[in-house]
């Protein structure tokens, strides 16, 4: 018995900290969902890190909410018993899965980084970086939902860094850590996607991709090493899910998907994945090249982490719903101008253009040829939409969903892939469009979980013509 709850049995003993399942014992009612007490280990021979990380989680767990985070219950005092109470999260972590099931397939890889990217997006936006993430770490849910663990190492931006007073050496599981981490800098959410990268190198290689160096000297070697290749190690990994592995495993943290989200989008989509020589990659740097990062690493200068939900807010996904029918050229031309200004003052933002047809459009007696038409012809008008923009430093992609229900639609797209704006228009023309634009916008402004620009048309149909003929 622990301050009114019944101690049960351990179903955990780390090398920091035991974890016991735990009830209610003063007739109080269940919260509603099963609970469990961590309680650090605090013998003679257990370092002061223990404690000083046990501190941080303590510190930061209650701050955070959403279903990627198991729910804080209560906690102990820290010089009478030290201990935490949160709820008992049910599923099996990725280590487990790993065991069980060996190398991923892309398909698995890819759904799982899915998961594993919007939790930690999740945290970033509540200004927390995980910075030990690893598949102990990470719990997978039946609803194919990832909920994260373990926040001693953890870092909020806007509470006491605990362990960098503490500790003067790297802080972190030296399998997964990143180079950054490695010198000191903590509180970049990339060093989180640099994590993540590591487990998708583990899950279709099954090998680490940088081992687990047990020295200080090892660990600094990722400032400058390049992995082996995953196709190298296995050639069926495709080259889009190589491109993605790799962009997450650059030694430089401005090279890596500047958020979470961006790292979810291209898992998400991997049609729409920017292919670059890294995709084709099956050896390492040459000597030459390692010599060459070596000398770059030792003169580089690391900046202190932007705080992460800015980093998530200044790089978003934009979304822009372009309609197909009854539409003018005049709402065409106000929609792209609302698009370039929106990322004309974010950089490095990502932008989706997506389009919603009818599922009657693709519907003929040869099905199949027909959707495969349907939608190249969808996608060629959207990608001729957005030729005069000028996207330098923006990665665009371009999406045709099929729905009778186009508020439904473009909602579901913004929740899935994490959407920070949605641009669309809100002009009306002909009794038809009328119809079409009254509940559409208006639906989508009140269910969109981000934010929603409606665009009216700027400038009349008569006038662009004139400006054409000049």
């Amino acid at each position: 018995m622990v301050d009114g709850f019944a101690i049960a049995e351990c179903i955990h003993a780390g090398g920091m900290a035991h974890i016991y399942r735990v009830e209610y014992a003063d007739g109080r009612e269940s919260p509603g969902f099963a609970m469990a007490m961590k309680i650090p280990r605090m013998t003679a021979g257990d370092g002061a890190e223990n404690i000083v990380s046990f501190e941080v989680e303590l510190q930061i767990l209650p701050m955070l909410t959403g279903p990627h985070v198991p729910r804080f219950i209560a906690a102990g005092d820290l010089e009478r018993l030290p201990y935490l109470v949160m709820e008992y999260v049910p599923g099996y972590t990725l280590d487990q899965w790993m065991q069980e099931h060996g190398r991923a397939t892309a398909e698995q890889a890819a759904r799982l980084g899915v998961a594993m990217a919007h939790a930690a997006h999740s945290l970033h936006q509540q200004n927390v970086c995980h910075l030990d993430l690893k598949p102990a770490n990470v719990l997978l849910r039946d609803d194919d939902r990832a909920v994260l663990l373990d926040f001693g190492l953890s870092c909020h931006a806007h509470q006491p860094d605990l362990l960098a007073e503490e500790m003067r050496k790297a802080v972190g599981s030296p399998a997964w850590i990143a180079p950054e981490q490695v010198v000191g800098v903590r509180g970049d959410p990339r060093s989180d996607v640099f994590a993540i990268g590591v487990m998708l190198y583990e899950l279709v290689t099954g090998e680490l991709p940088f081992g687990a160096p047990a020295t200080a000297g090892g660990l600094r070697q990722r400032l400058w090493m390049a992995p082996t290749p995953p196709r190298r190690h296995n050639p069926e990994v495709p080259g889009w899910l190589q491109e993605v592995i790799l962009r997450c495993l650059e030694p430089e943290a401005a090279q890596r998907y500047p958020s979470a989200a961006h790292l979810a989008f291209d898992l998400a989509h991997p049609e729409q994945v920017a292919l670059s020589e890294r995709a084709e990659r099956l050896q390492g740097p040459s000597v030459g090249n390692h010599l060459r990062r070596w000398v770059k690493a030792a003169g580089m200068q690391y900046q202190p982490s932007p705080l992460p939900s800015e980093q998530a807010e200044d790089t978003p996904i934009v979304m822009v719903a372009v309609p197909h029918a009854d539409v003018s050229d005049a709402t065409l031309y106000s929609l792209r101008q609302a698009v370039a200004r929106s990322l004309g003052i974010r950089p490095g933002a990502r932008l989706a253009c997506v389009t919603v047809i009818s599922p009657s459009a693709t519907s003929s007696t040869d099905s199949a040829r027909s959707e495969t038409t349907v939608h190249r012809q969808h996608l060629a008008r959207l990608q001729q939409w957005v030729q005069p923009l000028d996207l330098a430093g923006h990665h665009v992609s371009f999406h045709v969903l099929e729905s009778s229900d186009v508020a439904q639609a473009l909602v579901r797209y913004a929740e899935g892939n994490r959407v920070s704006m949605m641009i669309l228009g809100a002009a009306t023309h002909g009794l038809q469009m009328q119809r079409f634009v009254a509940t559409v916008p208006m639906r989508v402004a009140r269910d969109a979980p981000c934010t929603v620009i409606l665009v009216k048309q700027a400038l009349p149909f008569a006038r662009l013509a004139d400006m054409s003929e000049h």
